[in-house]
């Protein structure tokens, strides 16, 4: 585990052992194994939900080195299905628990990169351990859900989303979506960047209005806009992905029916005056939002090439850069007492005086 600060990508390593694995491939033949893991979402409380997957790879042996084979990585072997493991993970502690497999139908296949973690703490978020922990993911009117509470998963009907003919929420399409589930309110919810977010497991939406319309390159959207929880409060960030690269954040009111602008800045005039490293920009280089500062609602962190940014909307100056390969993350919260609980599967402990503080994985 290596844990830095934003914008910085902190980063997670789960040891072999603990994932789940099918016989591996004949090591003399041009098929490889390989482990790929994910963090899909963050609860409010600071735990993580990672997904690894144990996937077949195409790869021809190029070189044999005594008992190391040299291998070129060429694709995915089609028709391999991959076993699965689930994890809620503590940054602070290190400790990973792991959920049971899904055996659930057909959804033991297509679930993982947009569950959700959700937890529920007598006392409040923020002021100690969770008492129940959820896990889920959406699909159309149908919920495939995690409850600590029994220990297993299952499937909720919930009410379909009452949208205009004319438009078709991404879940109910079999497309992705643009972005992370999140938890806000209690609840879980699935942002649709072309046209809203919902919250599960009940109905209702909170239309984007007033916003450009969709591009004809959807999966596209999630790159220049972004849904999350700053400060407490639902906000909303989109940059223009042409020049002069408008960055515009907006709140939702406390009533949930309608959105305020805070803060827009331009870019280009932004950084045109400095020395940054990442000037020029080469050519169709576009800034991407990467994140939302869930601690400060004025700072949102951007990808401009090969660096990530973060930006101070309120200030309108660049207050962190660093040269990083990355591309998506996930913002967490390390809450106070994290750093000596134990996950609520796994029972609780006492609280530890810390500073609150967050980070992207």
């Amino acid at each position: 585990m290596r844990i830095v600060e934003p914008p910085r990508f902190s980063s997670i390593t789960v040891p072999a052992l603990q994932v789940d694995t099918s016989a591996g491939p004949d090591p003399d033949s041009d098929v490889a194994q390989l482990l790929v893991g994910r963090v899909c979402s963050a609860s409010a409380d600071g735990l993580l939900l990672i997904v690894i997957y144990d996937l077949r790879a195409t790869a021809p042996i190029l070189a044999k080195q005594g008992a190391n084979h040299v291998r070129q990585l060429t694709g995915l072997v089609r028709g391999h299905t991959p076993d699965t493991t689930r994890f809620l993970y503590n940054p602070l502690t290190g400790q990973l628990t792991r959920l049971p497999a899904i055996d659930v139908g057909p959804w033991r296949l297509v679930c993982g990169p947009h569950m959700g973690v959700l937890t529920q703490a007598g006392r409040g978020h923020g002021d100690g351990p969770p008492d129940r922990v959820a896990v889920a993911e959406l699909q159309g009117n149908r919920m495939l859900r995690f409850l600590s509470d029994t220990g297993e998963w299952d499937v909720a009907v919930t009410t379909p989303c009452q949208l205009p003919g004319v438009r078709r929420f991404h879940s109910e399409t079999g497309r992705r979506f643009d972005q992370e589930a999140f938890a806000f309110g209690d609840r879980l919810w699935w942002a649709d960047l072309s046209w809203g977010a919902r919250p599960g497991p009940a109905p209702g939406w909170l239309d984007l209005e007033g916003f450009e319309a969709l591009s004809k390159d959807a999966p596209a959207v999630g790159r220049y806009r972004r849904v999350g929880v700053s400060e407490g409060r639902l906000r909303y960030a989109e940059v223009w992905s042409r020049e002069p690269f408008v960055l515009s954040s907006f709140t939702l009111d406390d009533e949930g029916s309608g959105w305020t602008l805070e803060h827009r800045v331009v870019l280009s005039r932004l950084w045109a005056d400095g020395d940054h490293p990442w000037l020029p920009l080469p050519e169709k280089t576009t800034p991407q939002i990467v994140a939302l500062d869930p601690l400060n609602g004025n700072v949102i962190y951007l990808k401009v090439g090969r660096h990530s940014i973060g930006v101070d909307m309120s200030k309108e100056e660049v207050i962190r850069s660093f040269l990083d390969r990355g591309a998506g993350c996930i913002p967490c919260v390390l809450p106070p007492w994290l750093e000596s609980s134990r996950n609520s599967a796994a029972g609780n402990q006492c609280v530890e005086t810390r500073t609150k503080s967050s980070y992207l994985y």
